[in-house]
């Protein structure tokens, strides 16, 4: 996942853990000190670069505290199988109904 992106979106990152939530966000202020550091050297390049990744900051920020009060539902790797399984089931009937 890029950080400072539009692929970075709340959406998005309701579906990641907890645990790659704060990696990723570890990342991000990893990288926003690095920006700040090249702006106060007079290397950096793209001043919208620093505004993208405090954004970042902010949404995974934003994700994990609603995570905490429970205002998002913390996604679950229990959650998904069922739902694989019955997409399964639905092939299985449509490969079914096909042959009859």
């Amino acid at each position: 996942m890029a950080i400072g992106s539009k692929n970075l979106q709340s959406a998005d990152l309701d579906k990641i853990e907890d645990s790659v939530l704060v990696e990723e966000l570890k990342k991000a202020r990893e990288e926003l000190f690095n920006l700040r550091f090249q702006s106060a050297t007079g290397q950096l390049e793209s001043h919208g670069r620093l505004r993208a990744v405090k954004r970042d900051i902010a949404r995974i920020y934003t994700i994990i505290r609603e995570r905490e009060l429970g205002i998002r539902a913390v996604p679950t790797a229990a959650a998904a199988k069922p739902a694989t399984k019955a997409k399964k089931a639905e092939s299985t009937d449509a490969a079914a109904t096909e042959e009859a």
